[in-house]
Formats: structure tokens, C-alpha cells, sequence
């Protein structure tokens, strides 16, 4: 085996414990954790922080899209880093709020459930898989390995945009409506 080989293999496996850790510790969080009794100020501001989070993302993703398109390289990486940055900062304010708020029930009564469960369930199994694909595409990306990265990028985009776009109108749905 080549040591190209045995990079990838020993990236891809960092990058499947990353993940799998990320949705253990989300699953946990969603479905077996009591939140505290008095979640406090903090909690009250963190889903729209969340949701900011989410449309920045959106905002960086399309225009690292547009970039590229334009042959723009160096705003492309800068769109597309600031957006792994943005989405993990919304990962550690989403994981911050659920530990201590816990979840909040969906109160939309009517047509609207037809709209909210099915987005939300696609939102949170995209969102998985986000996580691997995101961190693939950008390790393609640094070693320089275009044809691949290129390859898996064009999953990864649609998928990451429409899970912040649709983290955005979750948010919504939930605080808003």
C-alpha cells in the first residue's frame, strides 16, 4: 500500500470517529439528556444565534459556489473555510444549548406539521451526513487531490446549503411561528 494510500485510510478513519462522535454526543443530547431546570439568559439567545450561524453558512457556501464558478480560487477556499468555521461554531452553540435547555416541542398545529416533521427529519439525518462529507471534501481539498475533491464536492454543497437553510427555517418554525 502506498503512503497516499495509508494517509487517506488513517484521514478517513479520524474522519468517521469525528462524526460519529459529533452525532453520538448530538443523539445523547436530543434523546437521553435532562436538561437543566433553570436553563437561564443563555439559553434564551442561543437558537437564533444558531439560526444566524445557519444563514451565514448558507450565505458562505453560495457564494464559495459563485466563486469557483469564476475561476476565484482564493475567495472560493476563504468562502468555503469560513463556512466549516461558521458551521462548527454552530455546532458547538447547538450542542451548548441542547445541554442545557434540552429540546423544544413543536407546537404548530395543522397543515404546518405536514411541512415541519418531514424537513426536520430530512434536516437531521443531511446533518449526519454532513459532517463526514464536509470533512472529506476539505481534506481532498488540502492535499491537493482536485478531481476528488471536486467529485465528492458536488454532494456536499447541496446537501450542507440545504441543511443550513433548512436549520434557518426549523428555527423559524419553532420560534417564530
Amino acid at each position: 500500500m502506498s503512503a497516499s494510500a495509508t494517509d487517506d485510510r488513517s484521514a478517513l478513519v479520524v474522519i468517521g470517529g469525528i462524526s460519529l462522535a459529533i452525532v453520538l454526543v448530538v443523539g445523547y443530547l436530543l434523546l437521553g439528556h435532562t436538561p437543566q431546570p433553570e436553563a437561564g439568559a443563555l439559553a434564551a439567545t442561543l437558537p437564533l444565534l444558531n439560526a444566524c450561524l445557519n444563514a451565514t453558512s448558507a450565505a458562505l457556501l453560495s457564494a464559495g459556489w459563485v466563486f469557483i464558478r469564476r475561476k476565484r480560487v482564493t475567495a472560493h477556499k476563504t468562502c468555503m473555510v469560513s463556512a466549516l468555521v461558521v458551521s462548527t461554531l454552530f455546532l458547538v452553540s447547538y450542542v451548548t444549548y441542547h445541554s442545557i435547555a434540552g429540546s423544544r416541542p413543536f407546537v404548530g398545529a395543522g397543515w404546518i406539521r405536514l411541512i415541519y416533521y418531514p424537513m426536520l427529519l430530512s434536516h437531521i439525518v443531511l446533518a449526519a451526513a454532513i459532517v463526514p462529507l464536509a470533512l472529506t471534501t476539505l481534506y481532498r481539498a488540502l492535499q491537493g487531490n482536485f478531481a476528488r475533491h471536486v467529485r465528492i464536492a458536488r454532494w456536499t454543497l447541496p446537501i450542507w446549503l440545504y441543511v443550513s437553510v433548512t436549520g434557518v427555517l426549523v428555527y423559524w418554525m419553532l420560534y417564530r411561528l
